[in-house]
């Protein structure tokens, strides 16, 4: 988790991931975050990421998207 929020700082600095449930809904995150975010999670966690996965409720909270990956490192 701690790297994912590395990741995540890094793309969109300024934002408080631990705490913010509503990075989508709050427009925190637009289109070319997400596909840089989805990039960045294929490369280091080693996860595809399909546009099937890409929804808000995936992405809305650091806690979503580490969740995410966790189920795809297990696929």
């Amino acid at each position: 988790m701690e790297k994912l929020l590395e990741i995540l700082e890094d793309i969109v600095p300024d934002v408080d991931f631990e705490g913010c449930e509503t990075l989508i809904d709050d427009g925190l995150l637009d289109s070319f975050a997400i596909l840089t975010i989805v990039g960045e999670l294929e490369d280091e966690f080693g996860v595809s990421v399909t546009p099937a996965e890409i929804v808000p409720e995936n992405f809305n909270s650091a806690k979503s998207l580490w969740s995410m990956v966790l189920r795809l490192k297990e696929d």
